[in-house]
């Protein structure tokens, strides 16, 4: 068993979780990894919501195929929970919303079975909030789903990257590789990231915020 889960274990019976008042959880999950395709790319800031979904397929031993919803797909079976369906776009992040508009009409999916996993800006690095709803903050590829999906009513696993130093330009800085500091904290952000989205799957977006934001944090930050 990993850290990360034996922990989750410890800590759920000394949790208050609360309860939403309504609260539909599917038995099938779309999970979108928002990136730009193509190795050149792929170890990039502006990638680690792929990243992210690596992280989930390895965990499973499940590898991504072609699709014709032009995205690689890996489908997991989580351990006590429903099935994922991680997806990574092969469109440029800027055109994310074609490629899970198709994939959410090929599986016959609403929005509330919708989790996407994006880099962010405004939050530092090595750490990640979950939220559900609210406007793209300057996101493209969050733009373009919310415009696909003529919706914002989606979870989102919001990953970390921290702004650039000084007056660097952000939009250089998220196609830049994470430094070598970053890499040994990023791994383990993702592997919570991971049992967060899992979490997500088993018991809600609540339950899940409850466990991996801190004490007090808000649920729409």
């Amino acid at each position: 068993m990993r850290t990360s889960q034996l922990l989750l274990q410890q800590l759920r019976p000394h949790l208050r979780l609360p309860r939403p008042r309504t609260q539909k959880l599917s038995n099938t999950f779309l999970v979108v990894g928002l990136g730009n395709p193509g190795p050149n790319y792929a170890l990039n800031r502006h990638n680690v919501g792929q990243m992210l979904l690596d992280v989930l397929a390895a965990r499973y031993g499940e590898s991504f195929k072609a699709h014709k919803s032009n995205a690689l797909v890996a489908e997991i079976k989580i351990i006590g929970g429903p099935k994922l369906i991680l997806a990574k776009p092969l469109s440029f992040m800027n055109l994310s919303g074609g490629p899970t508009s198709s994939l959410m009409s090929f599986y016959k999916l609403e929005p509330e079975s919708l989790i996407v996993a994006h880099d962010e800006l405004d939050i530092p690095p090595a750490t990640f909030k979950l939220k559900q709803g609210g406007g793209h903050a300057g996101h493209n590829g969050i733009r373009d789903i919310i415009a696909a999906l003529d919706t914002n009513e989606f979870a989102r696993i919001r990953l970390g990257i921290g702004r650039p130093p000084g007056s660097s330009d952000a939009a250089d800085y998220v196609l830049k590789n994470f430094s070598s500091s970053e890499k040994s904290e990023l791994a383990v952000t993702l592997e919570l990231a991971a049992d967060a989205i899992e979490e997500i799957a088993r018991n809600g977006l609540v339950s899940a915020q409850a466990i991996f934001h801190a004490p007090g944090e808000s649920s729409t930050a």
